[in-house]
């Protein structure tokens, strides 16, 4: 006997669009997503993903949040049927590996524009700084950051201390033996991340 497992997820599911987005989410756990391009990445009317959109949040398995004035949704990975869902709807072989639990160090390396990456602080077992993590790049995403922030917040059970500063900045700050970033360097710390090589001229 041979069986349409795609139609047949399609009507336990009760829409195709659905569907779609959730296998869009569940592979894409750490990446947000705004209304109209999700509609071109799954081909899919506008109406028809709005609607779906709306009913996954009011449920909870899908969280938006509001950036510059434009409406981005994420997987919420707290939604306690995350996992058997992913067994069904992610490429990723499960037994294997467990993309919820990604550590943030991971997750910070994935940021877009991010050159440089210091932790310190609560985040640096023996450190005293007063800055827990330092982002040095061009052209961030806000919303990737503030995501971030969250999940070591989750992940350490406490608020943690950031700084974010361009590139430029940073280099002319390191130049002039900056308080700020002489503070957080010549405590204990780690780099997590640095593109361009400048922490190895320290």
């Amino acid at each position: 006997m041979c069986y349409n497992y795609s139609a047949m997820i399609d009507s336990l599911f009760g829409s195709k669009t659905r569907v779609k987005l959730l296998y869009l989410f569940l592979n894409n756990l750490e990446k947000s997503f705004y209304v109209r391009e999700i509609t071109r990445m799954i081909d899919e009317q506008i109406n028809s993903v709005r609607r779906e959109l709306a009913n996954m949040v009011s449920v909870g398995i899908v969280k938006q949040d509001a950036i510059d004035n434009k409406l981005y949704y994420s997987v919420n990975e707290d939604y306690p049927y995350v996992k058997p869902l992913m067994v069904i709807f992610s490429d990723k072989n499960n037994d294997d590996k467990k993309p919820a639990s990604a550590s943030w160090e991971d997750s910070i390396k994935r940021i877009r524009g991010l050159k440089i990456a210091i932790t310190a602080g609560k985040l640096d077992i023996g450190s005293i700084a007063s800055v827990d993590l330092l982002l040095v790049g061009d052209n961030m995403s806000a919303l990737a950051i503030k995501n971030l922030i969250k999940r070591i917040e989750k992940a350490k059970k406490s608020e943690i201390n950031y700084a974010i500063m361009t590139y430029d900045d940073f280099y002319y700050r390191m130049s002039v033996k900056d308080r700020f970033i002489m503070d957080m360097i010549r405590n204990k710390h780690s780099v997590l991340l640095d593109t361009e090589g400048i922490m190895r001229k320290e």
